[in-house]
């Protein structure tokens, strides 16, 4: 298997991080089901980037990413470590999934012709 976009491993770790934080960091509630569940579907979506490489998985990962930057607020997260292990995370999930659509061949030329070259 060949590995197309590191992003791709960055987020699988960002994802493992999500699933072990609650633990690492002793915060407990709905956090620590948030952070779990949020986090093993970062991780699905960066194994599914990695088996099939296309740029449709990013999309996933930066709702994930937004869910993880809202969720302190919308849940009520009552931990300091929890909320800002989340923010920085959904942060970062963020960051990799618009890097790795920006540096993705078939994306940028999707991107070039649906916007440079429009259908009349």
């Amino acid at each position: 298997m060949r590995i197309r976009h590191w992003q791709d491993i960055a987020s699988l770790t960002l994802g493992v991080w999500l699933v072990v934080s609650p633990f690492v960091l002793g915060f407990s509630g709905a956090a620590t089901w948030i952070t779990i569940a949020l986090g093993f579907f970062v991780i699905l979506f960066a194994v599914e980037g990695l088996i099939i490489p296309s740029y449709l998985e990013e999309w996933g990962e930066i709702l994930l990413g937004l869910a993880l930057l809202a969720a302190p607020w919308t849940v009520g997260y009552d931990s300091a470590p929890a909320t800002v292990s989340s923010v920085a995370s959904g942060l970062l999930v963020i960051l990799f999934a618009i890097w790795e659509l920006m540096t993705d061949r078939d994306f940028t030329t999707w991107w070039h012709d649906r916007w440079h070259h429009p259908v009349t």
